[in-house]
């Protein structure tokens, strides 16, 4: 993520995020399904962690997590959940070959430019070992706009992101989507998406 605006909406309202993001974490159908996928004793990649709480639960089955946010505030709360080691980076901090059995992206990807796309999944297949497991999560729709607290967001539809995910060397096996509440207040749409590498 580098649009600066957007990661001063998100240091701004770091406790506010926490309290919107923390219930519910745990019964999440994606992530209950992402886990039990995993092999044991996982490598794990949190990509845009925010708060760590899926990390938590995450390291909580056993797995070894690695959790990224480019917002210092949040990996700070991140960083204070067993088992989860947590860094500053930004997307365009993704390198490596072959570290990852996973990589959790949940509506985190979202706020990456378009242009941009192609590139960090191509970098995150690369990062992932044969076969790895990759969840991602975006808003649905057409073009990028801001919100009302500043955020940027580029939107997709199904195909689109399916289209980018095969273009990178993914295989998509479950697609689940939805609607629910952000931080904004706004209801929106979504889609998630678990492919392998």
């Amino acid at each position: 993520m580098t649009d600066n605006e957007t990661l001063r909406v998100y240091a701004r309202k770091v406790d506010e995020y926490l309290s919107v993001t923390q219930d519910g974490t745990a019964r999440d159908p994606a992530l209950k399904a992402f886990i039990a996928d995993l092999p044991a004793g996982a490598q794990v990649l949190d990509l845009g962690c925010g708060p760590g709480h899926i990390a938590a639960v995450i390291a909580a089955a056993g797995h070894h997590v690695t959790a990224t946010d480019a917002v210092p505030e949040m990996v700070a709360h991140a960083g204070t959940h067993p088992g989860v080691t947590a860094r500053v980076a930004s997307f365009d901090d993704i390198s490596g070959t072959g570290i990852y059995d996973g990589i959790w992206a949940n509506f985190s990807l979202l706020h990456a430019s378009r242009a941009d796309m192609p590139r960090h999944l191509a970098a995150l297949h690369t990062a992932l070992k044969p076969g790895g497991l990759f969840h991602i999560a975006v808003k649905t729709g057409t073009g990028s706009k801001r919100d009302r607290l500043g955020r940027l967001y580029t939107y997709y539809t199904d195909p689109e992101l399916t289209g980018l995910l095969t273009d990178a060397g993914f295989t998509v096996t479950h697609r689940q989507t939805g609607a629910d509440t952000g931080l904004d207040g706004a209801v929106a749409d979504w889609l998630a998406l678990r492919a392998h590498a």
